[in-house]
Order: C-alpha cells, then structure tokens, then sequence
C-alpha cells in the first residue's frame, strides 16, 4: 500500500493540468485575436502550416511503408494525395487560402442538408418535434453555406475568433481559479 494521502495525490495530478490550460487559453485567446484583427493573413498563415503539414505527414506516409509493409496501399495512396496537396498549398498560398474553407463549407452545407432531412424523418417517427425544428434549422443553414460560400467562409473565420477568444479567456480563468485551489507546500 502506498502511504501517500489521497488528497495530495490528487492534488499533485492537478498541478499538473492547470498550466497546461493556461498556455492553450492563452494560445487560442491569440490566435482569435488574429483571426479577429487580420482574418485574411490568420488564414493565408494557417493555409501554410496547413499545407507543411500535408506535405510532411505524406512524406512520412510514403516512408512508413519501408518500415512496415502492413496496408502499402493506402500508404502509398495517402502519401502521395498528402504531399500533393502539401505542394499544391504551399505553391498557391492565395488561391488555398480562398479554396479551402470555401470547399469545407459547402461540404457542411451538405452534410447539414443531410442530417437535417435525417432530423426531420427521426421526428415523424416519434422522436418529437425538437427533432424537426433542428432539422429545418439544419436545412436552412445547408442551404446558404452552399448558396454563398465565400460570404459564409468570412463569417466562418469570425466566429472561429470569436470562439477562440471566449474559450481562451474561460480557460484562462478556470486555470488561475484551479492553480489557487490547490494546497501550498
């Protein structure tokens, strides 16, 4: 048996974990300060990392089939569409920083008309009415992401600033309120 208290046990598990949520607060209290104040060069930057990412993750791809030849295929496969599309990203910063979120929003669009139809036939089988009213809401936001892709991706880059900033400043908060809560050795 360990003769170690549980409270400090415990305790010692939660000094761990607040500043770790103080740097992400801080982290996304910054980066919604960016997308706030410069939302086209926020973009451009995160297109770029986006893009690196792509690249190395398909590098990395490609060379793990040497390494364990276990799914080659779709080794081979993702490998080569990732450093592609890493290339392609890297090559058009502009052009990726306009296509990208504009392709993510009509696919949402989509998948909101799809899950709204779902939401609505759920209700009509009994699932009740909150059901349908999410539907519909659902629908209706499908509709304009497809009907003005570009207009929705400028609001899209404004509420993720806006979420990041709130969820950073909460997480801010919630850290220093639990880094006071823990017992002084």
């Amino acid at each position: 048996m360990s003769s170690v208290p549980a409270t400090q046990v415990t305790s010692q598990k939660h000094d761990i974990t607040w500043w770790i949520i103080l740097i992400q607060g801080i982290l996304s209290i910054i980066i919604g300060l960016l997308f706030l104040l410069s939302p086209g060069m926020t973009i451009l930057v995160l297109v770029q990392f986006l893009g690196i990412y792509w690249l190395v993750g398909g590098v990395l791809s490609l060379v793990s089939i040497f390494v364990n030849r276990r799914l080659w295929g779709w080794k081979l496969f993702a490998g080569l569409i990732s450093v592609l599309a890493g290339i392609s990203v890297i090559q058009h910063p502009l052009w990726s920083a306009i296509f990208l979120p504009t392709v993510l929003l009509v696919i949402l669009g989509i998948q909101g008309i799809f899950y709204g139809s779902a939401y609505i036939i759920q209700a009509f089988r009994g699932l009740g009415w909150g059901k349908a009213i999410l539907g519909v809401i659902s629908i209706l936001l499908g509709i304009v992401l497809l009907t003005y892709p570009l207009f929705s991706a400028f609001w899209l880059v404004i509420f993720l600033g806006a979420t990041n900033l709130i969820g950073g400043i909460v997480s801010v908060v919630y850290a220093i309120v639990a880094s006071r809560r823990q017992p002084q050795i």
